[in-house]
């Protein structure tokens, strides 16, 4: 166990830090989900964008690598062309 005032301070917040970002992280995932079994391609075209700034907002606070963002947005991108 930590020894130091900082040190627990810090556990502290490392703590609340990652319960943040899975509850976005997870929110995430379950709108690419959405995304991902949708059939109809209106819809699919109608959610996009909403998806990808999610993805762009995970991105850019770092919950997320950039690439892996990339990754994301081109896979949903090429599914819903296909549709």
């Amino acid at each position: 166990m930590a020894n130091h005032k900082s040190a627990l301070k810090r556990i502290r917040q490392n703590e609340k830090a990652r319960i943040h970002n899975r509850y976005y992280a997870k929110t995430t995932r379950n709108a690419i989900k959405e995304l991902r079994n949708e059939t109809d391609k209106e819809e699919a075209v109608k959610s996009y964008p909403k998806v990808v700034s999610l993805i762009d907002r995970l991105a850019k606070k770092n919950i997320i690598h950039k690439n892996k963002a990339a990754n994301l947005k081109s896979k949903l991108a090429v599914q819903i062309n296909n549709l």
